[in-house]
């Protein structure tokens, strides 16, 4: 069986969610709170255009899955990664870096467009 590769894997995601791979910018003024560059942000838990998106520190320190963050819409996790500038992408928006976690869950549950976030296979 191949390898599952990160092209393959988006491409898998936005058929099923049936969204573009283009993702629309998501700014909000709320999520503009930089944090310094190594620091960790803190929790989160809201409803947000009815899906429910939380986040929280994972105690991990690896530079995949969010360094030691975790991301949820609707109770599964969203595959989250910062980048070298302190911005967020998921694997939903990848292209499309963000300010905080947060920003990157709303950003996921826009794409999404109300498909159910699928469960991406670690490894």
């Amino acid at each position: 069986m191949p390898e599952l590769s990160r092209r393959r894997a988006l491409t898998a995601a936005a058929v099923i969610a049936g969204a573009p791979l283009v993702a629309t910018p998501v700014a909000r003024a709320d999520d503009h709170h930089h944090d310094s560059h190594g620091s960790t942000p803190g929790s989160f838990d809201e409803v947000y255009k009815g899906r429910r998106i939380q986040g929280r520190p994972t105690g991990g320190s690896g530079h995949h899955h969010g360094g030691g963050y975790g991301v949820y819409v609707d109770g599964v996790e969203l595959h989250v990664m910062r980048n070298a500038d302190g911005t967020w992408i998921s694997v939903v928006s990848h292209y499309d870096p963000v300010p905080t976690p947060k920003a990157a869950a709303r950003a996921a549950v826009d794409e999404l467009q109300g498909a159910r976030l699928v469960p991406f296979p670690a490894g």
